[in-house]
């Protein structure tokens, strides 16, 4: 009851200040809401590529502030923060901008009503989704009805849902219980990164400069799906020693969770060279540029990775649990497109046998990645920016 009352009061203080700025002029900008960088980044640069004549800004939450202020050249304001000074900014620029993208829930949205010419562009930060999320989260279903209905707030302030597939067209359609007109079939603008091969070149030369020593061994990546209950009681799943032991001569393992993990504790000495403690690292996307073989369980990174046609492996040692109290879009192993093991025995044999359904990862890619062929960031700004063009992006996807 208390946590309620305390986001009414802030939803209530941010609508104030809002309905303050709305006053104001709408001007010819666009505002990017930014959690993940990899989104919005390649829209502000389609943007700039086309010469469109509009005001970009960047409200950023602290985690990803410093990779977007690396790539533009204004300050990047930092959102939901303490600081009144960049809480004023951002609800400034929320109020006055012709555009605005998001790319994740923001609980802001419930407060606020943007005038009848502003377009509230939904980016999410996934290719596709095996965890359910919005109304099918079985954690948000037991929320309270006053939770609920605030939910349902932000999600109507979607004007419109960017999407890769058909596949991911339906799940955002039943999760935000959106219509099938607000969904943008343009690709996801993040793909389009795996698709340039100059960039390709230069994230893997750049790596192996900074780690020579992996140059001639193949890169095993295990990135798992964060739980919330991991940064009190965190236990790594994977039995490194073992994997030390049969794959250290051909492999090496990278890992990457979340940052605020101490994962580091569970690497021992004895593994260096062989294990490497990736969390903190900011860019998923140049990782999977360098992997062989992922390991992963729920996380959307397998959408992306199977561009690439390479070898997943699916460890969901908590599947029951998981799927009771988070809520899975259908059967696990319908869903993924690898073998589903639950011990690191599995894992390294499936790595020794190599003996993977290629054909399997390709249908997987074709059915998430429909949209998704390099160059959604133009289709995107085309559709949104040059609207006497959309109509020939949308045939040009059918």
């Amino acid at each position: 009851m208390l946590r309620e009352i305390v986001i009414d009061l802030y939803l209530l203080i941010f609508k104030c200040i809002f309905n303050f700025f709305k006053l104001f002029k709408l001007q010819d900008k666009v505002t990017f809401v930014v959690s993940f960088p990899q989104n919005s980044l390649p829209i502000y640069k389609e943007l700039n590529k086309q010469h469109l004549s509009t005001d970009v800004f960047f409200l950023s939450k602290a985690s990803c502030a410093e990779v977007l202020q690396s790539e533009i050249e204004k300050p990047v304001v930092l959102f939901e923060t303490m600081n009144l000074v960049d809480m004023m900014r951002s609800i400034y620029h929320l109020a006055t901008s012709k555009y605005v993208f998001i790319d994740n829930y923001f609980g802001f949205l419930a407060a606020i009503q943007f005038k009848p010419e502003v377009e509230c562009i939904q980016l999410w930060h996934a290719a596709g989704a095996i965890k359910t999320f919005a109304f099918k989260d079985k954690s948000i279903q037991q929320r309270s009805s006053r939770a609920q209905k605030r939910f349902e707030r932000v999600y109507n302030k979607f004007d419109k849902v960017v999407v890769g597939s058909e596949a991911m067209a339906n799940i955002f359609m039943e999760a935000f219980h959106l219509p099938a007109e607000k969904m943008v079939r343009t690709g996801i603008p993040r793909t389009d990164f795996f698709y340039d091969v100059s960039m390709k070149q230069t994230v893997i030369k750049a790596f192996y400069q900074d780690y020579p020593e992996l140059r001639n061994k193949k890169i095993i990546l295990y990135a798992p799906t964060y739980r919330d209950q991991e940064l009190e009681h965190f236990c790594l799943r994977l039995d490194i020693e073992n994997m030390y032991e049969e794959l250290s001569k051909d492999y090496a393992l990278i890992l990457k969770l979340h940052p605020a993990v101490k994962v580091s504790d569970a690497i021992d000495a004895r593994f260096k060279g062989f294990a490497y403690d990736f969390s903190s690292y900011l860019d998923v996307n140049e990782l999977l540029m360098i992997t062989d073989i992922l390991i992963s369980d729920y996380s959307s990174i397998p959408y992306e990775f199977a561009l690439f046609n390479k070898p997943m492996i699916f460890f969901p040692y908590d599947l029951e649990e998981y799927t009771r109290t988070r809520g899975l879009w259908g059967s696990y192993e319908d869903l993924v497109p690898g073998p589903v093991v639950f011990d690191t025995e599995s894992i390294v044999k499936l790595i020794k046998q190599d003996a993977f359904d290629y054909n399997k990862i390709q249908e997987f890619s074709r059915k998430w990645n429909m949209y998704s062929r390099g160059n959604a960031s133009r289709n995107l700004v085309t559709a949104l920016f040059r609207e006497e063009e959309a109509k020939g992006v949308q045939e040009a996807q059918n």
